[in-house]
């Protein structure tokens, strides 16, 4: 009888891709960030281990909605006290920080938990199209 594979934290080799999210969906943008940070795209994925590769996405600014989600769609949070709900909507949120808007769309797709927490140390997000990643080689990916 094979044995299923299992692979080891050790055995894990990293490459960063560069993603430009100008005129992209965020929602479509975002779960193929997610797959790619969890490593599903590799066959030798396991769900219990950290797989995946690091994603710089470029041009967070310049990414869409579809429908009338950007006049709809409202952040919220919660601190925990009474009256302590915090509401934002869409428009304000992403003229004052768009990466924020592209960071909680791809975290929210992660597993809960420190796994979820050391895959989403691994995305670089930036508004412009600018980024500090130079000395990685990151490769081009379409999404």
């Amino acid at each position: 009888m094979k044995r299923t594979y299992s692979a080891k934290k050790s055995e894990v080799k990293r490459v960063w891709f560069l993603v430009d999210a100008k005129d992209k969906i965020l929602g479509r943008l975002a779960a193929k960030v997610a797959g790619i940070l969890r490593g599903k795209h590799k066959a030798m994925f396991t769900p219990h281990v950290d797989t995946g590769d690091a994603v710089i996405i470029i041009n967070a600014s310049r990414i869409r909605l579809t429908g009338r989600k950007t006049k709809q769609k409202v952040y919220r949070r919660y601190s925990g006290y009474p009256g302590g709900l915090r509401e934002v909507p869409f428009e304000k949120m992403f003229k004052n920080k768009p990466a924020t808007v592209v960071k909680l769309a791809v975290r929210r797709m992660l597993p809960g938990g420190s796994l979820g927490h050391d895959m989403l140390k691994k995305l670089k997000i930036y508004a412009d199209d600018k980024h500090n990643q130079q000395a990685q080689n990151p490769q081009i990916l379409e999404v």
